[in-house]
């Protein structure tokens, strides 16, 4: 192959990458793409990012992602932020906080108007702080500490308390007090997940089926149920930002 074909080759290869990070589209608060964090953590986040953005109308984001597929954390948690348009539009109050399994990546994407309440020097200390889970593997107790962090602290800058959670409902409490029928559900879905996959990765050359917005994996980790209030995940709100937070190796 001759350099120039090379060259095209590559700049095709970063394209269709960059496509297909596009391409991948948000549940709810958290969008467990890499299936590293257990359904009862994913639900609990989704809990409290629900409280979060009522009490104070900051939108937080959660991704996970089994790899990087070459590209930087920085560029994929910038192009996620502004694809989905976290914070509301014109307040710009979100706050994107991306895994790259593989690499052992992490970043805090800020919003513009979050910036003055998350600084990038805040946005390191927060993964500082994270990086004992996540080398622990850890993953639902890592994106925790960093909720609970951020929530508390535009909370008190904005002045508001949030309100504590509901405990489950007499309903739910029913239902896990029972033989856990989901399991083997889950099981047999996996298994149908795993060869439909399969057969899709030879179709398209081995890539991973989730980065083309379609199969099983494209999926949040837990429920969009918001908290038991009734209040619900309804879509980010078209927010921006400008590349300000942080990035880390765990």
């Amino acid at each position: 192959m001759s350099a120039k074909a090379s060259l095209l080759w590559f700049a095709c290869a970063l394209a269709a990458a960059a496509a297909d990070f596009a391409s991948l589209q948000p549940k709810g608060y958290v969008n467990d793409f890499a299936r590293v964090v257990a359904a009862s953590e994913a639900a609990e986040l989704e809990r409290y990012a629900a409280a979060v953005e009522k009490a104070t109308g900051v939108q937080m984001a959660f991704v996970t992602l089994p790899r990087l597929e070459g590209e930087p954390i920085e560029d994929v948690a910038n192009l996620l932020y502004r694809r989905w348009g976290i914070g509301q539009k014109g307040k710009d109050e979100g706050v994107l906080i991306l895994l790259a399994i593989a690499e052992r990546r992490s970043r805090v994407e800020v919003g513009y108007g979050l910036e003055p309440m998350l600084t990038d020097g805040s946005a390191g200390s927060l993964l500082r702080e994270m990086r004992p889970a996540l080398r622990g593997g850890t993953y639902g107790a890592a994106l925790s500490i960093a909720a609970h962090s951020i929530g508390e602290r535009v909370a008190k800058a904005k002045n508001v308390k949030i309100a504590a959670e509901a405990p489950p409902s007499a309903a739910r409490r029913s239902r896990d007090s029972g033989f856990p029928w989901e399991v083997p559900a889950l099981i047999v879905v996996a298994g149908l997940a795993f060869l439909a996959n399969s057969r899709r990765r030879r179709r398209r050359g081995g890539l991973p089926a989730m980065f083309y917005g379609a199969g099983p994996f494209t999926h949040s980790g837990g429920g969009f149920g918001g908290y038991d209030s009734g209040d619900s995940f309804g879509g980010f709100g078209g927010g921006d930002s400008g590349g300000g937070g942080a990035s880390s190796d765990w």
